[in-house]
């Protein structure tokens, strides 16, 4: 319960007798700098160790991740992503109210992901909040940035790259930005996610990975 409490983890035993750690990815990825006490955050310094630890566990036979996130820190988050890449473990990712901004990378870190059909994807252009200089640099800092995101991107899923890029520069259905919301199936269809379903299918396909 402790786990729960403080990390949103817990664990189970499937019925094949395999054990399951559910970890969940809420609210905002938090970075380098502490947000508000009053928003749910997932802290990368609590996730990064934690994960680590699983992956070693010989009692762990697999890893579900549960995500319900509004993205946040760019860096972290594409960290966490990349260390979820490299488990050895199997993995499968359940996306379950949203997984926006940089909860798309970790969404499709996985070995195989899942999407219910309510749930949304937010694809937009890497932002940047506070002083921007006006140089060349700053624009290459950015460009830099984002392909960083959607080569893996497209590394873990089965989007092409100028398909990719032509969700997040789109116009036509963000009014005040760039970029495309994906209901569900739409995630699918365009190659982010591997298939709609829910908790029973995500498990299910866990149990056939171990």
């Amino acid at each position: 319960m402790d786990q729960v409490k403080e990390y949103g983890q817990g664990r189970f035993k499937t019925s094949s007798e395999k054990e399951v750690c559910i970890v969940t990815i809420i609210g905002e990825i938090e970075g380098h700098d502490n947000l508000s006490s009053n928003t749910k955050t997932t802290k990368y310094e609590h996730l990064i160790p934690q994960l680590i630890e699983i992956d070693n566990d010989k009692l762990t036979d697999g890893i579900l991740f549960v995500l319900n996130t509004i993205g946040g820190d760019v860096e972290c988050g594409l960290a966490i992503a990349e260390l979820i890449a490299s488990l050895h473990k199997p993995t499968v990712s359940l996306v379950m109210g949203g997984s926006h901004s940089i909860g798309i990378p970790l969404a499709v870190a996985t070995t195989y992901s899942f999407i219910v059909p309510s749930a949304t994807m937010m694809v937009h252009p890497v932002r940047m909040s506070g002083t921007v200089v006006g140089a060349p640099q700053t624009f290459f800092q950015f460009y830099q940035m984002q392909e960083r995101i959607v080569n893996f991107i497209t590394r873990h899923s089965s989007i092409e790259k100028e398909s990719f890029e032509e969700l997040m520069l789109s116009k036509n259905m963000m009014a005040k930005d760039l970029g495309t919301v994906l209901v569900g199936k739409e995630a699918v269809d365009v190659g982010l996610i591997s298939e709609v379903g829910g908790l029973e299918k995500a498990i299910k396909k866990l149990e056939e990975m171990m």
